[in-house]
């Protein structure tokens, strides 16, 4: 027999994560849009409609606010961008798949302000502190698994790079994209994009890439 109190709990347990979760979703939104510092349990709560006292008894503070912001944004990057490229071989198919996912992640606004890592690096690459140190290791986590990729393409032998050329592959790449980023929001079109990508495709060229495996960064 089913236990009253048990279901009640486990009801309140369900509504407690979907109410987190919706709350997450918008405040990863209004920090791509304005950035992490200014998000707050009250700007959050005017914002989503939740109340003041529900978000703080989720999240207890805005340090806990922005924290699980930032895991939040890292776990949908990582379901949109990542995880696809990871249905790919290791190496230049995956690295391929992953510029194009990640092309793709901005320019279909996945966040409203575009890239989420963009917004919160900008804010926080020089104040000290857990947020920092959350964000730190989520781009520590990303540049090195494109760095992964980058050197795994070259021990296949499809990619031809000395050890200088794969830390200059890998940061470049993900350089690319974070100016075509930036130059969208700006301008508000799409052309960075095209140029990213076409810059992305003529590195790994250069890089010593069969051209076949570049279908998905063809102009």
């Amino acid at each position: 027999m089913t236990d009253p109190d048990s279901a009640v709990a486990d009801g309140r347990r369900v509504r407690g994560d979907a109410s987190r979760r919706s709350v997450l979703r918008r405040a990863t939104d209004l920090v791509s849009i304005e950035g992490l510092d200014g998000l707050s349990i009250g700007r959050l709560a005017a914002e989503s409609g939740h109340s003041k006292s529900s978000i703080a008894g989720l999240f207890q503070n805005k340090e806990g606010l922005q924290l699980a912001t930032v895991a939040a944004g890292r776990a949908i990057f990582m379901e949109v961008v990542v995880d696809p490229a990871r249905r790919h071989d290791r190496g230049l198919p995956r690295l391929v798949a992953l510029m194009r996912h990640l092309i793709d992640y901005s320019r279909d606004r996945v966040f409203a302000g575009g890239c989420f890592f963009a917004a919160v690096s900008a804010d926080y690459d020089s104040k000290p502190g857990p947020v920092r140190e959350a964000v730190r290791a989520a781009m520590h986590d990303w540049y090195g698994y494109v760095r992964a990729q980058v050197s795994a393409a070259v021990d296949a032998g499809e990619l031809e790079l000395d050890d200088d050329g794969i830390e200059l592959l890998a940061f470049s790449l993900p350089a690319l994209y974070e100016q075509a980023n930036a130059r969208s929001l700006l301008w508000g079109t799409d052309e960075p994009y095209l140029l990213a990508q076409r810059g992305m495709h003529d590195l790994l060229v250069r890089a010593g890439a069969d051209e076949s495996m570049l279908t998905m960064l063809a102009a």
